[in-house]
């Protein structure tokens, strides 16, 4: 198994590269769904450390493959730990065990999750005056730290993001990497 994600993480790593070198020269030959079933398949922490390493600054056209990878890569390293170190006893999926013994969480979730609406909904006003509005990045890193159902409920309320796909298709992604996060969380 080891052996497995080392080899896939290597092959990710040289595809990332050899796909920035193809965008730089010629923009009509990217590799990125090729990268995206290779992250899917284990690779995405070869992606993450060529994306550190030579391209971290995000732009619109790379947001939604690196939103992808972000989410294969948390999923992946979690289920590895569960079944590296966690493999002995009966897996429970009773996320609301997590948030009976921890409210804290539900309150957190509460608070979060209402910032992110209203930020989606001020982006969209701004959006309609045309004043300066809130930076993707930011968008996204409120959905990733547990506001992604405010996120989608302000998007499709309020029509503001929904032709964009690290949005439509993000946000879900985002949504099931925190549920993987919570049956983790519900196990250790």
């Amino acid at each position: 198994m080891e052996t497995y994600i080392e080899i896939i993480n290597i092959v990710s790593f040289i595809l990332f590269i050899i796909n920035m070198l193809l965008y730089k020269f010629n923009s009509n030959c990217q590799i990125d769904n090729l990268l995206m079933i290779i992250s899917f398949l284990g690779g995405s922490l070869g992606i993450i450390i060529a994306i550190l390493l030579f391209d971290r600054k995000a732009v619109k056209g790379t947001m939604m493959s690196r939103v992808f990878v972000i989410c294969m890569f948390i999923i992946q390293l979690l289920l590895f730990v569960m079944f590296k170190f966690y493999n002995d006893y009966k897996i429970t999926f009773d996320i609301w065990e997590l948030f009976n013994e921890h409210k804290i969480l539900l309150v957190y979730l509460g608070i979060i999750n209402f910032i992110t609406f209203t930020i989606f909904a001020l982006d969209k006003i701004k959006a309609i005056s045309g004043k300066w509005r809130y930076k993707i990045v930011t968008l996204l890193g409120l959905c990733f730290a547990g506001g992604s159902i405010g996120g989608l409920l302000s998007m499709y309320i309020f029509k503001h993001k929904t032709n964009v796909d690290y949005f439509t298709w993000g946000i879900p992604i985002i949504m099931i990497t925190q549920v993987v996060v919570s049956l983790f969380l519900v196990n250790i």
